[in-house]
């Protein structure tokens, strides 16, 4: 692995980037990710305009950058891991609720896509700065 120490001036914090191929892998298990989402989704035979209003949902996170890059981040960050949508499905499937288990794959689907296309967690230097690198680098 390959790693890349940068730096934001305006805050003298430091992130680490990911480099070379296992960023391209990180990349390809997002891909797989929401294939694998997609796929479910469709096997169940839930609801299609349900998926296109709320696949774009967790980007909502996006608003704690109102408030700054650190409360941003983290606002982004906790919408933007597995951990939650696989809690949902799992008690989806526990409890028998159908909605639960669509929207946790919707949610996974919008993860993996992210992922997939090179925006990865954030750090709280700046929204461009990620665990997958630099977006748009």
């Amino acid at each position: 692995m390959t790693a890349t120490l940068t730096s934001d001036l305006s805050s003298q914090e430091r992130a680490v980037f990911l480099t070379g191929p296992v960023r391209g892998i990180l990349r390809l298990e997002g891909l797989a990710a929401v294939v694998g989402a997609v796929g479910l989704y469709a096997h169940a035979g839930f609801s299609w305009p349900l998926f296109v209003v709320l696949f774009l949902a967790p980007d909502l996170g996006m608003l704690g950058y109102l408030a700054g890059p650190r409360v941003g981040a983290a606002a982004y960050n906790v919408v933007h891991t597995y951990v939650a949508p696989l809690v949902l499905a799992a008690a989806g499937a526990l409890f028998a609720s159908e909605p639960a288990v669509a929207v946790a794959l919707i949610w996974a689907a919008h993860i993996g896509f992210d992922r997939a296309l090179g925006y990865g967690l954030k750090y709280p230097t700046r929204f461009v700065d990620t665990h997958l690198g630099r977006v748009g680098r």
